[in-house]
């Protein structure tokens, strides 16, 4: 059952893990949120059809996946680097928001009088390997991780809810970037996750139904809708990111900081499984969660968050290029409309648009931005 709901999950708690590093300084730009609207809707929604689209047609997860579909699309093997790109970013993820726990969670300490001497990145080390060991539990831990975070939010409602000032400021190629890079990461757009979980769902569901007539898996078919999948996440992620927002600026007691913490070390487990098991695909499972845990430990301990914020940035954009590119100009038609199943062709059409031109353009766009703020 937890399996189902997975992406649901996964869509509450990107936002509320992410937005911290994507938002402005001042949360009231008016401009960055209608930019941070449009980037959604151009950008991010597309992606996810389109990630919901290819595990429906591959069956497998995102690594395996893209080999099977390479080969049915008679694709070059170049293409297949989305599948591992996916697994990295998911690493890189769980590394940024380590490192922010360590800092969080001595931060609260030490106003508790309880803040062991012992610096930042041995702390983050430290989370690492807890969050490995509680990343063998698979989905379980996810609704934990949700339920402690909103219970450190609640807390902080009692130090009072920010005053935001909201004003237009002027429109950049910086904003911009910020705005898709936002979209992007707290739609989880390019890591592969509701890729992961519909393959996840889709195995249980093969499973369930392996025993009943060819018949009733073909009524199952036909009933199959990629938009009743893909828009109650999209507007999910819509709904949280706007709490997000008005929660951004709110400052938490200690012990609302330790809980809400705690639970990011369940919810970041999940993402160390989801590597994992993709990385299983090659190497098996053991080689899997020592390479997952290797790498993840080298970027926290060694990389600094602002860095890894850059990483995590160009590795997503190129991973969602990849992803829009291949699906957009690669895949048959007639596959890709099978695995969307729109209720009208003038819906697939917009929907191939958004990801041939749109999707490519807007990145391109945003990446020019974030050289543009690199260099400044």
């Amino acid at each position: 059952m937890m399996i189902r709901y997975a992406s649901y999950f996964i869509a509450v708690l990107l936002p509320l893990l992410l937005f911290r590093w994507f938002a402005p300084a001042s949360i009231g730009e008016i401009d960055f949120w209608l930019l941070w609207l449009l980037a959604m809707v151009l950008v991010a929604l597309p992606v996810v059809y389109a990630e919901i689209a290819l595990a429906y047609r591959s069956v497998e997860g995102p690594l395996a996946g893209m080999q099977k579909l390479t080969r049915e699309s008679d694709a070059s093997p170049i293409w297949r680097s989305f599948g591992w790109l996916a697994a990295l970013v998911s690493i890189v993820i769980a590394a940024l928001i380590i490192s922010g726990a360590s800092t969080g969670i001595l931060t609260a300490l030490t106003e508790l009088n309880s803040a062991p001497d012992v610096p930042s990145f041995a702390v983050a080390a430290g989370l690492m390997v807890i969050t490995v060991l509680l990343s063998l539990l698979g989905v379980a831990p996810l609704p934990i991780g949700l339920g402690l975070m909103v219970v450190g939010l609640i807390l902080s409602i009692a130090n009072g809810v920010p005053n935001i000032s909201f004003a237009m400021t002027d429109i950049s190629l910086v904003e911009w970037a910020r705005a898709v890079a936002l979209a992007l990461v707290s739609v989880g757009a390019g890591t592969g996750l509701y890729w992961f979980g519909q393959n996840l769902v889709s195995k249980q569901t093969l499973t369930a139904v392996e025993a009943n007539s060819q018949q009733a898996q073909n009524k199952a078919a036909r009933d199959y809708r990629a938009t009743k999948l893909v828009l109650p996440i999209w507007i999910l992620q819509l709904l949280v990111g706007v709490v997000a927002l008005f929660i951004s600026g709110m400052s938490l007691p200690p012990i609302g900081q330790l809980l809400y913490w705690a639970g990011v070390l369940f919810v970041v487990s999940y993402l160390l499984h989801y590597s994992t098991q993709q990385l299983a695909h090659k190497f098996g499972l053991l080689v899997s969660l020592i390479i997952t845990f290797v790498l993840a430990l080298l970027l926290v301990v060694a990389i600094p968050t602002t860095w890894l914020v850059g990483i995590l940035v160009i590795v997503s954009s190129i991973a969602v290029l990849l992803l829009s590119v291949f699906a957009g100009w690669q895949m048959k038609i007639s596959h890709l409309r099978k695995s969307l199943n729109f209720s009208s062709e003038a819906f697939y059409n917009l929907w191939r648009v958004a990801l041939r031109l749109v999707v490519p353009l807007a990145l391109l766009l945003a990446l020019i931005g974030w050289v543009i703020q690199w260099l400044s």
